[in-house]
Order: structure tokens, then sequence, then C-alpha cells
């Protein structure tokens, strides 16, 4: 499933009116409508600057509603993304933990590109040990798990993007959803991609008007439902639709992780040497590129 970027815990009721509307469609249909949500997710993308807040805890259902069953843990951090690449396609972002602050420092470097020949490519910089970790792609081994994003039930699979490729699409429905039209996709990997993904199917509702992910269910090898997402706070900046807050449910741990976008800049001018793992390791490098995208965010 393909997230990139993702205020508070989303609290929505696990039960939905769905009004389904059968539709005769193409195969070709459903995958340019997911054309179009990965194009929606290149230009948010594209030299962004902001400040994005990761809470994770353990739930339960209370009243028909999830509700987080002890206090969530929270980190703050700073990230800066530019798409890059012959058509831009491929993106590389930075990600830098702010708060708490026995985390701070703590960074993880993405390469994301767009052909299925080539894999994604991650670094993570963990202060404590003083040393810069790759972490193996999720699409690179079949024997590999992704690694979870700062510990959040968010992995390095779910931030994927491009790579349509690797993926069958079709147009189920079209469905009323939280009083939103939306399209009702099932994703279903190819041969090849179904010996290094998690993922053996997966359901994804495509708000039919703005291209933006409402919410994905995706199902394991058994074709048990394991993962959930859904996304909240939709709105139009700098003329990008984006979800201000995406949610995702693990159930089988029944753990969940809420990414909410408490600002973002579009437009910033972001020195490509930024987002390279020298930023990891060098401090006072680091520091030195973001005071000067926070300088033009203000």
């Amino acid at each position: 499933m393909k997230i990139l970027y993702l205020t508070k815990i989303l609290m929505f009721s696990v039960t939905s009116l769905m009004a389904w509307c059968p539709l005769v469609v193409s195969a070709q249909d459903a995958r340019e409508i997911m054309e179009k949500v990965d194009a929606g997710s290149r230009t948010q993308n594209d030299s962004a600057f902001s400040i994005i807040q990761i809470s994770t805890c353990k739930f339960g259902i209370v009243g028909g509603k999830l509700k987080c069953s002890h206090k969530p843990t929270v980190k703050m951090l700073e990230s800066a993304a530019i798409n890059f690449g012959p058509e831009k396609k491929d993106s590389k972002s930075i990600a830098i933990i702010l708060e708490p602050a026995a985390e701070r420092g703590i960074g993880m470097l993405s390469f994301v590109y767009d052909s299925s020949k080539k894999d994604n490519e991650t670094w993570l910089y963990l202060s404590a040990l003083g040393k810069v970790k790759r972490i193996v792609a999720s699409n690179s081994s079949g024997d590999s798990e992704p690694v979870s994003v700062f510990g959040s039930e968010f992995t390095t699979e779910d931030q994927e993007t491009g790579k349509l490729d690797d993926y069958t699409f079709k147009l189920l429905n079209t469905v009323d959803f939280q009083g939103r039209s939306a399209f009702v996709i099932e994703q279903t990997p190819t041969k090849e991609r179904l010996r290094k993904t998690r993922y053996a199917r997966s359901l994804v509702w495509v708000d039919t008007e703005r291209n933006v992910v409402l919410k994905s269910k995706m199902y394991d090898k058994r074709k048990a439902e394991i993962r959930r997402i859904v996304s909240g706070k939709v709105e139009k900046l700098n003329g990008v639709w984006v979800a201000r807050s995406i949610t995702i449910m693990n159930l089988v741990t029944n753990r969940l992780s809420n990414i909410a976008i408490r600002a973002i800049h579009f437009g910033i001018q972001i020195d490509p040497e930024l987002l390279s793992r020298r930023s990891l390791t060098d401090t006072a490098f680091r520091e030195r590129h973001l005071s000067i995208l926070r300088a033009q965010a203000r």
C-alpha cells in the first residue's frame, strides 16, 4: 500500500454506512485512477518542508469507537522532501525527530524510486549508537520484514509510491464514504511482488473528485485483514489535496499510529545536499540547512 506523508488520534466509527453502486469498468480505468493518486502524492512531495506528529498507542473499542487504551507515545519531526529523476517521479526525503528530547536527532533518509526495477533505499541514524544503518528495501527480499518508521505502525513498505507495474487493479464499485463519493479499487500484487510483500490483496477507497485515498484495507496471504488505514482532514493546500491526518491500525497487535501534518510548506528551496547521509550524522551541517528552510517557512 502506498502512502507518502502523511490533530490527534482519529476517533471514528468501526462501521461505516456504504451505498454500493455496481459499475462496469475496465482494469485500465482502475490503473488510471491509481496513476492520478500517485501523481498527487508526488505533487505533495515536491519541495516540501513539514512538521509532523506521530502518535502511537494500543487501542480498544469503547462505545463503537476506537480509543487508545493508554496514553499515546508522541513524537514530533521535521521533514523535507524533493522529487528528482528524468520525469521527477522519484523522491528523496529526510525526517529528523525533534521531540521527545531523549530521541532528538534520530533520523531517517529515504530514496523512493518509481521504477519496479529499482529497489528503494532507506538509512536510519540512531544517535545513541552514533552510526547509520542501511535498511533493506521492503521489496528486495521475501524473507525480510519492512522496518517500522520511528517505532510506529507505519513501515517502510507503507511509505512507497510508484511501482504501479508491481500490481494489477480492478475497480469494484463506487460508494458513499463519510459523505464523499469514492471508488473502491482492488489492488493485487503480481506474482513476483507477492513473494516480497505481506499484502496479498488490498482494497482502496479513492475520493472520486480529489484523487486522495480515504481508506485502505490490507489482507495477508491467508485472506485475513491485517491492517487498515483511514485518512482525515483532507484540505487543499497550495493547489494540492492533502490528507493532514492518516491513521493506520494493526489488527494483529491492536496497535495504531496516527501521522498528523502540523504544518506543511510547498515551493521551499531545498538544497539536495540536505538529503544525504551526511545530514544524519553531522548535526551542524544539518542544522545549517534546516535553519534556511525554517526561515523560508515563516
